[in-house]
């Protein structure tokens, strides 16, 4: 009877022991999980989201200095069936980087379904949008735009709104909606569209393929013919290239020079919906070859060329290169007249490249690093983007 007590004591001390284990090691797995799902990544910040879901962002430690007021406004603008949430990560980086100096408005006006509406309403939109955010902080002087696929199309068109339409603006020429402008910056943004020319990587630069997504755009509706320039209504050109000029209505053009900086950040390759050539304003043939360049130290997805090579890019950067003056189809017309009209202004390149990461085929979300702990990866490319910002 002794034995078979102590025997049922071993037993239940063993119960308890790995009931214990199980516990512990549930708690630490918890743990872990609750690093990816923590909003915060570090940096507590103090948020007013409105009746749209746009949400203003500020420092937590600049909130409680009562005597000093951020001046920089920055405008986050989310892409294709995106919402606010997509730039929280980054935006918490760059507060805490610079909490006395910069708010951040991420918007969600124009998010989910509503992307679909085009580029021009959306662009509408957010010009309406910005002005009530500085409506609602006086104490604003400088403003600066990023935004991650359509969000930097959809930007390119607020700002021309904000340039132009406010007659109360019109005389304070260099300005966006009356203050001053600083940083213009675009991730995986399809500036030339997406129509052929490989500018869907996942077309595989197959012309049937290409078709198929040229004729199934109408799937994202006024988005998709705005994309794939195929709003030519009562013979006028389509909005996108529009877009690439000034016109008597809108300065697109002028409001894109009025800011300090401009830079568009591109995937060199696996980012399947929007190519390397559109999302950096330049010809395929422009493009320098990947053997070429290599990555930044600091920023490990980043590419850079030497000296040399970067000489031999600018050279080769001609409005009409050797190979496009044989008879041009109406594609390749309209994405020269774009990169003739974007190239008056100048540009800072950002060639990105996530290859050998786990989370390379999810490089056009890993490069805003929309979801943390599912694009991690892209950390070091928002990274090079804090450290660049003009403040």
């Amino acid at each position: 009877m002794e034995l078979q007590t102590n025997l049922e004591e071993d037993a239940d001390l063993n119960d308890i022991t790995k009931k214990k284990n199980k516990r512990s090691s549930k708690s630490l797995i918890m743990k872990k999980l609750s690093c990816f799902r923590s909003s915060d990544y570090g940096h507590p910040t103090i948020e007013a989201v409105d009746n749209h879901g746009n949400v203003d962002m500020e420092s937590a430690s600049t909130v409680a200095d009562k005597d000093h007021c951020p001046t920089h406004l920055v405008v986050m603008v989310n892409g294709l069936i995106g919402s606010a949430r997509n730039w929280r990560f980054a935006a918490k980086q760059f507060l805490k980087k610079y909490p006395k100096d910069l708010i951040v408005h991420c918007s969600r006006r124009n998010s989910a379904l509503a992307t679909l509406d085009g580029i021009d309403v959306m662009g509408s939109r957010l010009a309406d949008e910005v002005i009530s955010v500085i409506a609602r902080n006086p104490n604003v002087e400088k403003i600066s735009f990023i935004g991650h696929s359509l969000g930097g199309l959809i930007s390119r068109y607020a700002i021309a709104k904000l340039y132009t339409q406010n007659q109360t603006y019109q005389d304070r020429s260099g300005k966006i909606a009356g203050i001053e402008a600083i940083n213009f910056i675009t991730v995986a943004t399809p500036h030339l569209g997406s129509r052929g020319h490989r500018q869907v990587p996942m077309f595989c630069g197959v012309r049937g393929l290409e078709k198929v997504g040229y004729h199934s755009s109408v799937v994202v509706r006024r988005t998709g013919r705005h994309l794939y320039l195929k709003d030519k209504a009562n013979g006028q050109t389509p909005l996108l290239v529009q877009m690439a000029n000034d016109s008597q209505d809108l300065k697109f053009i002028s409001a894109l020079q009025s800011f300090k900086r401009r830079v568009v950040y591109a995937n060199v390759h696996s980012d399947h919906l929007v190519g390397w050539s559109t999302s950096s304003i330049r010809h395929q043939i422009q493009l320098p070859k990947i053997k070429n360049l290599v990555r930044s130290g600091r920023y490990p997805h980043i590419l850079k060329e030497d000296a040399e090579n970067i000489t031999k890019q600018e050279t080769s950067l001609d409005p009409q290169p050797k190979t496009h003056k044989k008879t041009k189809s109406a594609t390749a017309t309209m994405e020269e007249m774009m990169i003739k009209g974007l190239s008056k202004i100048s540009w800072e390149r950002v060639d990105v490249s996530f290859k050998g990461s786990k989370q390379r085929y999810l490089a056009h979300n890993t490069i805003q690093v929309n979801t943390p702990w599912m694009n991690s990866d892209g950390a070091d490319v928002i990274q090079h983007m804090v450290d660049n910002f003009l403040v």
